[in-house]
């Protein structure tokens, strides 16, 4: 007899505590594992959390199937990729028409596209989920971000917003838009994440090479900075990460880390994305160069050695609270890109993406969590994908914040600290705000050598210039 509400594949860290939270929800949940004692394990975690009366456990896939009530919803968490499309197939003769399955991974926004369009051909739903907040949010209330069918949506939509992590007990899961859309909008929640972290990282780069700050003393920076306009999951993380001493040694862990970044492809994908469509995304970008440069390790040693090692403050002075507004500017400047992202899609696409409905759903559960997201809530609900930086609220905040990360940049180029992503989000803000930028020489030398032709500003119609010939005779 069908019992559970819903099922998952799937029970490795995120999958296993996704199916607790279900469960603890008051929904009973079948699950499923390629590998059987994996299932065995969870059902011993479900049993010491007092949850296994919501738990079906099976290790047949066709029984599993037959467990869950019509229509069905079923969870995949397997690895992105081609796991998914195998997993597809498999689970394809089990399903029945009106069933959907729910694909909660980090899979790249056109896979989900395509997964979708060739099941809507069988009478399958295919639910594209983004799924933020890692281990702790998916077990306690992550932010959930859907594409795909909206039948089969609101088939899942009770269980889906129980589970999700709630900001003034509203839920923070939305219904994006068909297809892709709902792992596209994670995609560029990661690729914000990756300018979010790498900016904390630049001004924490200032702190220890050049006030020579202990971690301890870094640590008790950013909590203060937590308390105002900066007020954030990553800020409030950074405190901790700096604040945790190594057992062993008694030192500092950030001191043993070591300083090689990895990447699993979300934020290479949403500066992909982002030049694809055509829209500047220079902090998303510096934030994958930076975490590419740091896997080069040997390379960056055999540097110093040639060039030394950074010529540092000297008598130069920086203040806390220039850094602080600096990073405040440079996070809204990634945002404020993000958006912009987001914006143009939903117009390629032709997805309708509610931008204050996603800056909502952001303000808990996810990574990117933060105090201002309610002003950009508030700024898209008046209806227009206006660029973050022509918001009022935010108009105000840069006004007064661009001059301190201009101070911050200045002083970390001479001192000869990299601020890749910072320094990328100040000459992005300049160039924003230049009326009259440079590129009328950049179309006259397309123009030049390939005949592209240009406009000029006191008549209508694309021109051509007659140019010499550079060519030597």
């Amino acid at each position: 007899m069908s019992s559970a509400d819903i099922g998952l594949i799937g029970l490795a860290v995120m999958g296993s505590n996704l199916a607790l939270n279900i469960a603890e929800n008051g929904y009973t949940i079948a699950v499923h594992n390629r590998t059987a004692s994996r299932i065995d394990d969870f059902v011993g975690m479900a049993t010491e959390q007092g949850l296994n009366d919501k738990v079906v456990p099976e290790a047949d896939l066709a029984t599993f199937i037959s467990k869950i009530k019509r229509p069905r919803s079923v969870i995949i968490m397997v690895k992105a990729g081609k796991p998914v499309d195998d997993m597809i197939e498999q689970l394809l003769p089990l399903l029945e028409e009106g069933d959907a399955i729910l694909e909660c991974g980090n899979s790249l926004y056109s896979d989900s596209q395509r997964r979708f369009e060739y099941l809507k051909e069988k009478g399958i739903g295919f639910l594209g989920i983004g799924v933020s907040g890692g281990e702790e949010g998916a077990r306690h209330g992550p932010s959930i971000m859907v594409g795909g069918p909206e039948e089969q949506w609101k088939n899942a939509q009770p269980i889906l917003e129980a589970i999700s992590a709630k900001f003034d007990g509203e839920p923070c899961c939305a219904y994006l838009g068909e297809g892709g859309a709902g792992h596209f909008v994670k995609t560029i929640h990661n690729g914000i994440e990756y300018g979010d972290m790498q900016m904390i990282a630049e001004v924490y780069g200032i702190m220890r090479d050049g006030l020579h700050m202990a971690p301890g003393e870094a640590a008790e920076v950013f909590r203060e900075w937590n308390k105002g306009p900066l007020n954030s999951y990553l800020i409030e993380i950074t405190g901790h990460v700096l604040d945790a001493v190594e057992p062993k040694t008694g030192t500092p862990l950030v001191e043993l880390i070591l300083d090689k970044a990895g990447q699993k492809g979300t934020g290479i994908w949403s500066a992909i994305a982002a030049q694809q469509l055509g829209v500047p995304a220079t902090a998303i970008e510096g934030a994958v160069a930076a975490r590419s440069i740091s896997s080069r390790k040997d390379e960056r040693v055999a540097a110093e050695a040639v060039y030394g090692k950074p010529a540092g403050l000297g008598g130069a002075h920086v203040d806390l609270g220039d850094l602080e507004q600096a990073l405040l500017a440079g996070k809204i400047v990634s945002y404020a890109q993000g958006f912009v992202v987001m914006a143009k899609a939903s117009e390629e696409f032709g997805w309708n993406l509610p931008l204050a409905t996603i800056a909502k759903i952001w303000r808990a559960g996810c990574i990117i969590r933060s105090r201002f997201l309610d002003q950009m809530s508030a700024a898209y609900a008046q209806g227009e994908n206006t660029n973050l930086l022509m918001v009022p609220d935010f108009v105000e905040i840069m006004k007064t914040a661009n001059g301190s990360l201009r101070k911050i940049v200045a002083v970390a180029a001479t001192a000869e600290l990299p601020m890749i992503c910072l320094s990328a989000s100040l000459a992005y803000f300049d160039s924003y705000r230049q009326a009259l930028g440079t590129t009328n020489l950049t179309q006259g030398q397309r123009d030049f050598f390939g005949a592209h032709g240009f406009i000029l500003t006191d008549r209508e119609g694309e021109q051509h210039h007659d140019w010499p010939s550079t060519l030597e005779h």
